[in-house]
């Protein structure tokens, strides 16, 4: 992902919401997070396994590994996830 800002010019009112205090802010869209919702969280990078991880030597195509090389950190995770959601995706049909 690209973390460069889109726009050199913020159109954001630093200056007032300097100002404002947590009173001022309006969550009225925003659902309060419960411990239920911390209890069914999946916490993505930086935990341990679940399952022993095998290393190995896989050839794919270039372009294909420099596209998810592109989105940065956790190519690799990315690429495992698909093949799990595609192998599970296969004992369904089976």
């Amino acid at each position: 992902m690209n973390n460069e800002p889109t726009s050199s010019n913020s159109q954001t009112d630093w200056q007032r919401l300097d100002a404002m205090s947590d009173e001022d802010i309006d969550l009225s869209d925003c659902p309060e997070v419960t411990p239920e919702m911390f209890a069914k969280a999946v916490v993505r990078r930086g935990s341990p396994a679940k399952r022993g991880k095998a290393q190995v030597t896989l050839r794919i195509d270039s372009d294909v590994l420099e596209w998810f090389k592109s989105h940065g950190r956790g190519y690799q995770t990315q690429i495992n996830q698909l093949l799990r959601a595609y192998m599970e995706a296969q004992q369904e049909v089976r």
